[in-house]
C-alpha cells in the first residue's frame, strides 16, 4: 500500500448521523496522455462495443506514456462513519475510491496509478472505480472533465453532483453521488436530459469494477439461467457453461460465475430478472463484496465483463496498473439490458433514477437484496442457514422462515448494522426447499424483503440468440423493413445502413406513413432539411386520407421542426399547432411554438405556450429557461427570480437560467458558474446561446458568448461565426462580418462543427465573405460528419482553390475521394500534398503510408519513405510496426526481431494480435532458417520463444489461439533430433482447431493457413486420407465464397482501427479465396496450380504475409523447395 493510498482511507469521522464533504488536491502517479488529434476523424464504418465507433467531433488520442508522474487532481470527498468516496470530476466525473472502513477494504476496485490504455471509445481509458458509460459504451468523455458542485441536503445527507453535454448526440447528464447519515451505501442520482429537438438513443451502464481472485465470483440473482453475449449473439446457461462460449470449450460443465473459470476475455448478461440487485463477492478470509441494486424494471442489466485469467488478460492488467492486480467489471445497465441496447429518449424528455453501490460482508450468495438488507439463504438437505446483512442500524427486526402452508420454523427478534451481521441455522426442514419463504420485517412489521426458492430450470427455458437482421431484398413485409431500419437507427449499427431499408420500403409501398416520417426524420437529423419536408408531407397526405385528424402527431411535429430551421415560420406554426393535438407531442409542438412567438416578440401568446409545454413536461430544462427568458420581457422580474430558483433546484447546471439571473440582477458576481463552464466546455456554453437564439433572443446570445471571451485572440472559431450570425440578425452587419473575419484568424485545430444550426451558421459567414477558406473547411467537416459526402467535398474543393497552404483540408478530401468518389490516384496526389505542408504530422505520415501500401507501393518504396521521418515513426505504435512489418517483407527478420524489442507498445482494446503476428511471423522465418542450415536447437528455441510473449509487446497470448503451423514445425525439428514421442505430441497438437477456413478480421480469428498445417501434419502422422480431406476442405471453401458478397458480421463486436481508408471486403473475400486455394492445391501436391494462384494472391495484395512465406518455404529457394 502506497503513502498516498494510507494517506486517503485514513478515516476522519467516525461520528454518528454525519456526512462529511470537502475539496481537495491529491498527487496521483499518472501515465499522461498524449496531445488529442488535430485531424478530423470520419470512421465511419468502425465497429466499436457491438455499434457504431464513429468518434467525430470528438478528436482521438492515441498515445500514452510509458513513464508516470504525480499529477495533481481537484478530489471531491464524501464519508460518513462506514464509509470514505473520492469523486474525480477532471475524469469524467468518475468514483475513483469507495472504501468500506468496517472491514477495511476498498469494496470497489482502487487503482494506485491512473494508467490509461487505448479502451475507450475516444482513446484512453482507466481501470478502478464505477465509470458511468453513456450515451454509448465506453462513454466518449471518460478522459475529459465535467463541471461539478456539492448539495447539502435537508435531511443531512450530501451530493456532489458532476454535469455534461455530450458533444455527439447533445444530449445532457447529471449524475448525484449521495452520501447518507447512517447508511454504508452511495446512492448514484442521474438525471438525463435529451436536449434537441429529434429523439435520441443512448444507454446506460454504470461500471463498477472489483479486485479479484481465485475466491471471487459475481453475484448474480437466483433466477438467472442464462447470459447473453453483446447483441444477444450468443447464449451460455448460467451459472454453469456446458456448451462452446467465447470461442472457449466449457463441455465438461464449468462455474463462468467464478473468475478463475473464465481464462479468455468475456463477457456476459443476464436474461431479465425479477431481482434488483447484482454484485460480487470474495470468499475465503475477505468474506466481503460489492452490491449494486437498483429497481429491475427500470434497471434490467446486470453484466460481468474480464480480460480473462489467462495470459491475454494479464497482459491487459499490466496495461492498466502497476501493482493493483486483476479486476471485473460487474456494470449495472439502466434502461438497458444489454451492449449495444439502447432506449430511446424523446424531445426535450428527462429520464431520472437512482442506484445503490454498497459493501456488503459474511452473507455470500446473495439471495435477495435491497439498499436497506441483504439475505442469504442456504439449504442443504433438511438445514438452512440464514444470513442478513443490513446497510444501517436496523433494531428490532424480525426474521422469519416458514413454509408456504404457514408452518414456523424460524421466528426471531434481532439488531442488525453492517458491524453486526445476524447468522442462524435451522434444521428439522421439510424436504422440499421450495415451499421454504424466509422474509425480514421491520420494527413496524413492514416487510423489507424476503426469499423463496426458485423452482429449478431446464435446457428448454435457455433462450435461443438473436438472429442478423436480412438484407432489403430479402425481407417480405413493409413492416418488417420499417422496424429493421428503425433497429438500426435505435442501435446505431455500424456496418448495416438504416436508409436501405426505409427506401426499399417507400419502393413498394411510397406512401407508407412510417417509412416516410422515419427517412424525413433521418435526414433532418443529418442536416438535409430541405429534403426531408417532402417525406413528412407525404406521410401526412397518406394520414389524412380519410380524416383531417391521425392518430399520430409526429410527421407534423417533425414537418414542423424542418419548416422551423429553414425559415419558414408561418408553415412551422401551423405544423407544431397540429401536432399539439396530440398528447404525444404536446410539450415538444408546443415548446416549438413559445420559440416561434418569442421570435415575434409576442410574449403574452409566448407564455401561454410555453405553460402548456411545461405542464405536460415539468423537467423540460430548455423550456424553463424560455419560460424565465419571457417573463423578463413582459417586466415580470419577481416572478422570473423565483422561477430561477425553483429550476435551478431541479437543475443547478441550467446555465440559461443562471444567465437570466445575471441578466436581471446585472450582478458580476452571478457568471461565475457559467464562465466556469465556459472553462471546463466551450461547446455546452454555445448550446445554451442558441437555445436563446432559436426564441430570438439574439442580443442575449450574443451577450452570453462575448462573457466567455478572454483573449480574443484564442477564440473556438465558432464562438465567432455564432456571433457574426447573431449580428445579422440584429441587423448590425458591419459588426457580423467584424466577427467572422476573426473567426477566419482563429486556430482551425479541434473545430469540427456538428450542429445542425451551425450548418446556417457557416453558410452565413461564407455569404458575408466568399473567400474565408475556413468557414468552407469546416462547412466540409460537418458535412461528412453527417454523411453527406458530395457536399463536403464542394466544400473542401473550394476551401483549397481559396487557400493552397492548410494541409487538413488536402487530407480530408484525400479522404472522401479514396473512400467516396472512386478517385485514387487523386487521393493520394491530394494526401501527398498534405503531408508536404506539415511535415511534422505523425498521423499524416502514418495515413500516406497506408494509401501507398494500398496503392501497391513497393516494400523498398515504402521504407524509404519511413526511415526519412525517423522521429515521426518513433511517436506512433502503428508506423513503427509497418515498418517491423516492412523487415519482415524483406526478409530481414533479425531486424525486425530487434525492433520487436524495443519498443514498449500500446494496443487498442480488439485490435491486438497485430504486433503478436509480427513477432510470431520474424521467429517463425528464423526458426525455418535455422532448420534449413540445421541449426535445429536454434530452431527449437526460435519456435519455443512464440510460446510467450515478452511483456513490452503490450498483449498476451489467448489460450484459444490456434498455432498449428508452430506446433507443426516443433513436430519436424523433434523428428530430426530424433525425439520421436514429442514430435507425435507436436504433430497430434498440429491437427487440432478449426474445421472450416475464415476471413480472419478479429484478434481471435484463426488465419486460414492452419487447415494447411493440420493436412501436413496428419501426413506426419501416416494418415494421408484424413491430410487429403483437410486440402480439399480450403480448395472447396475457395470455391464456394469466391463469387458471394462480402459483409462485416452482423454481431461484430469490435474493430477499433482508425485506419480511415476503407477495404474492398469483396476484392479482400477474392484474395482469401484464392489464397485457400492454393494452399489446398499446394498439400495436394500441385505446385503449378498452387503457384498459380498465389501468384495471383500476390498481383492483387503485395503485403499478403502468409502467401508470401508459404511460397518462399515450400515453392521458392525455402525449405521444401524439393
Amino acid at each position: 500500500m502506497t503513502e498516498l493510498t494510507c494517506y486517503l482511507i485514513k478515516s476522519t469521522t467516525d461520528q454518528p448521523g454525519i456526512v462529511k464533504v470537502w475539496e481537495e488536491q491529491v498527487a496521483i502517479p499518472t501515465y499522461e496522455i498524449g496531445t488529442m488529434e488535430k485531424n478530423p476523424i470520419f470512421a465511419e464504418k468502425r465497429v466499436y462495443q457491438g455499434s457504431s465507433g464513429v468518434v467525430y467531433p470528438y478528436p482521438i488520442i492515441e498515445k500514452i506514456s510509458d513513464q508516470k508522474q504525480d499529477k495533481i487532481y481537484q478530489a471531491l470527498f464524501l464519508e460518513n462513519e462506514y464509509i470514505k468516496v473520492m469523486i474525480l470530476p477532471e475524469l469524467g466525473g468518475r468514483i475513483h475510491m469507495a472504501y468500506d472502513k468496517i472491514r477495511e477494504r476498498h469494496f470497489v476496485y482502487y487503482n494506485e496509478v491512473i494508467k490509461p490504455a487505448l479502451v475507450g471509445l475516444t482513446g484512453p481509458w482507466i481501470s478502478g472505480g464505477i465509470e458511468f458509460n453513456w450515451p454509448q459504451h465506453h462513454r466518449p468523455t471518460t478522459f475529459l472533465p465535467t463541471e461539478y458542485l456539492i448539495e447539502q441536503n435537508a435531511d443531512g445527507s450530501v451530493t456532489v453532483w458532476c454535469n455534461e453535454i455530450e458533444r455527439m448526440f447533445r444530449m445532457k447528464a447529471m449524475q448525484g453521488f449521495t452520501l447518507h447519515p447512517d447508511k454504508a451505501y452511495i446512492e448514484i442520482k442521474v438525471q438525463l436530459y435529451n436536449r434537441t429537438a429529434l429523439p435520441q438513443t443512448f444507454l446506460w451502464w454504470a461500471n463498477p469494477a472489483v479486485v479479484v481472485n481465485d475466491d471471487y465470483y459475481s453475484v448474480f440473482p437466483p433466477d438467472v439461467n442464462a447470459v447473453f453475449d453483446h447483441g444477444k449473439r450468443e447464449v451460455s446457461s448460467f451459472p454453469i457453461a456446458t456448451g462452446t462460449y467465447y470461442k472457449y470449450d466449457y463441455s465438461a460443465g464449468v462455474d463462468i460465475a467464478q473468475y478463475k473459470n473464465i481464462p479468455v476475455p468475456t463477457s456476459y448478461m443476464a436474461i431479465q430478472s425479477k431481482y434488483n440487485f447484482v454484485g460480487g463477492y470474495e470468499a475465503g478470509k475477505t468474506n466481503a463484496g460489492m452490491l449494486h441494486v437498483a429497481d429491475h424494471h427500470i434497471s434490467p442489466g446486470k453484466k460481468q465483463w474480464t480480460w480473462g485469467n489467462g495470459d491475454f488478460g494479464i497482459a491487459w492488467d499490466r496495461n492498466l496498473t502497476d501493482e493493483n492486480g486483476p479486476y471485473i467489471e460487474l456494470m449495472a445497465g439502466v434502461y438497458t439490458d444489454n451492449q449495444p441496447d439502447f432506449a430511446w429518449l424523446q424531445p426535450y424528455e428527462v429520464k431520472s433514477w437512482s442506484q445503490y453501490f454498497m459493501p456488503y460482508a459474511e452473507v455470500g450468495q446473495v439471495k435477495n437484496a435491497t439498499k436497506d438488507a441483504v439475505l442469504n439463504m442456504e439449504i442443504e438437505g433438511q438445514t438452512a442457514r440464514i444470513v442478513l446483512y443490513t446497510s444501517g442500524v436496523y433494531e428490532g427486526l424480525r426474521v422469519l422462515l416458514r413454509n408456504t402452508a404457514g408452518k414456523i420454523y424460524l421466528e426471531e427478534q434481532v439488531t442488525c448494522s453492517p458491524r453486526n451481521i445476524y447468522t442462524h441455522t435451522v434444521a428439522g426442514l421439510a424436504n422440499d426447499p421450495q415451499e421454504l419463504i424466509c422474509a425480514v420485517y421491520d420494527k413496524n412489521g413492514n416487510e423489507m424483503l424476503s426469499y423463496q426458492p426458485e423452482l429449478s430450470k431446464d435446457a428448454t427455458d435457455i433462450p435461443e440468440p438473436a438472429q442478423a437482421a436480412l438484407l432489403p431484398e430479402d425481407i417480405h413485409s413493409i413492416e418488417e423493413l420499417f422496424l429493421t431500419g428503425q433497429h438500426l437507427e435505435q442501435y446505431r449499427h455500424a456496418t448495416y445502413d438504416p436508409l436501405d431499408y426505409y427506401r426499399e420500403a417507400l419502393r413498394r409501398e411510397p406512401k407508407d406513413i412510417r417509412c416516410n416520417n422515419a427517412l424525413g426524420a433521418f435526414l433532418l437529423r443529418n442536416g438535409k432539411i430541405m429534403e426531408s419536408i417532402r417525406y413528412f408531407e407525404t406521410a401526412i397526405a397518406r394520414a389524412t386520407e380519410r380524416n383531417p385528424n391521425p392518430y399520430d402527431g409526429e410527421p407534423y411535429y417533425n414537418l414542423g421542426l424542418a419548416l422551423q430551421l429553414s425559415g419558414d415560420l408561418n408553415g412551422a406554426y401551423g405544423a407544431f399547432y397540429k401536432a399539439t393535438w396530440n398528447a404525444a407531442w404536446k410539450d415538444s409542438g408546443y415548446f416549438g411554438l413559445a420559440q416561434i412567438d418569442a421570435k415575434r416578440a409576442d410574449w403574452h401568446a409566448a407564455l401561454e405556450k410555453i405553460d402548456h409545454s411545461l405542464s405536460r413536461n415539468w423537467y423540460h430544462h430548455k423550456g424553463r429557461q424560455l419560460k424565465t427568458s419571457i417573463l423578463r420581457k413582459l417586466g415580470a422580474k419577481d416572478a422570473a427570480l423565483a422561477f430561477i430558483q425553483e429550476s435551478l433546484e431541479l437543475d443547478p447546471f441550467n446555465m440559461g437560467c443562471r444567465f437570466e439571473w445575471y441578466l436581471i440582477k446585472k450582478e458580476e458576481s452571478l457568471l461565475s458558474p457559467i464562465l466556469d463552464l465556459s472553462h471546463v466546455n466551450i461547446h455546452s456554453v454555445i448550446e445554451y446561446a442558441l437555445d436563446f437564439a432559436h426564441a430570438g433572443l439574439y442580443e442575449e446570445a450574443s451577450l452570453l458568448l462575448e462573457k466567455t471571451i478572454e483573449d480574443a485572440a484564442m477564440v473556438y472559431p465558432m464562438v465567432y461565426y455564432t456571433l457574426g450570425y447573431l449580428a445579422t440578425h440584429l441587423g448590425q452587419h458591419a459588426q457580423a462580418a467584424i466577427y467572422c473575419d476573426r473567426a477566419m484568424a482563429m486556430d482551425p485545430t479541434y473545430c469540427f462543427p456538428n450542429r445542425l444550426e451551425e450548418i446556417a451558421i457557416l453558410r452565413h459567414a461564407i455569404s458575408i465573405n466568399h473567400a474565408d477558406a475556413k468557414a468552407l473547411y469546416y462547412l466540409g467537416n460537418l458535412w461528412y460528419g453527417k454523411r453527406q459526402h458530395q457536399e463536403a467535398v464542394d466544400c473542401w474543393e473550394q476551401s483549397i482553390q481559396l487557400d493552397g497552404q492548410f494541409p487538413t483540408v488536402f487530407r480530408n478530401l484525400a479522404l472522401a475521394y479514396y473512400n467516396r468518389m472512386d478517385k485514387m490516384k487523386e487521393a493520394v496526389t491530394l494526401l501527398e500534398r498534405a503531408f508536404s505542408l506539415d511535415e511534422s504530422d505523425a498521423r499524416l505520415l502514418m495515413e500516406l503510408h497506408q494509401l501507398y501500401k494500398k496503392q501497391g507501393y513497393s516494400y523498398q518504396e515504402r521504407l524509404a519513405l519511413l526511415d526519412r521521418y525517423p522521429d515521426l515513426v518513433a511517436v506512433r505504435d502503428d508506423l513503427f510496426l509497418e515498418r517491423i512489418t516492412l523487415f519482415n517483407l524483406l526478409g530481414e527478420y533479425e531486424v525486425a526481431k530487434q525492433l520487436l524489442a524495443s519498443r514498449q507498445f500500446k494496443p487498442w482494446e480488439g485490435g491486438e494480435g497485430k504486433v503478436s503476428r509480427q513477432y510470431t511471423i520474424c521467429h517463425l522465418e528464423l526458426a525455418k532458417k535455422s532448420l534449413q542450415h540445421n541449426e535445429l536447437e536454434q530452431a527449437l528455441c526460435f519456435l519455443n520463444a512464440i510460446d510467450h510473449y515478452p511483456h513490452n509487446l503490450g498483449e498476451g497470448k489467448l489460450i484459444t489461439m490456434e498455432e498449428n503451423d508452430i506446433y507443426y514445425y516443433k513436430g519436424l525439428v523433434c523428428r530430426l533430433l530424433e525425439r520421436e514421442k514429442e514430435a507425435k505430441f507436436y504433430f497430434s497438437k498440429a491437427t487440432e482447431g478449426a474445421e472450416e477456413p475464415q476471413q480472419a478480421l478479429f484478434y481471435n480469428d484463426p488465419q486460414p493457413d492452419k487447415i494447411f498445417y493440420q493436412g501436413l501434419a496428419w501426413r506426419e502422422l501416416g494418415d494421408p486420407v484424413r491430410a487429403e480431406q483437410r486440402f480439399q476442405c480450403l480448395i472447396d471453401h475457395g470455391k464456394k465464397f469466391f463469387d458471394e458478397p462480402f459483409k462485416i458480421d452482423y454481431f461484430a463486436v469490435s474493430l477499433p482501427d482508425m485506419d480511415i481508408w476503407e477495404e474492398n471486403l469483396d476484392h479482400k473475400n477474392k484474395i482469401h479465396c484464392l489464397y485457400v486455394m492454393g494452399l489446398g492445391y499446394l498439400g495436394k501436391g500441385d505446385a503449378a496450380r498452387a503457384m498459380e494462384y498465389l501468384s495471383k494472391v500476390k498481383q492483387l495484395d503485395l503485403n499478403h504475409q502468409g502467401s508470401q512465406s508459404i511460397s518462399y518455404s515450400f515453392l521458392g529457394e525455402g525449405l521444401f523447395k524439393n
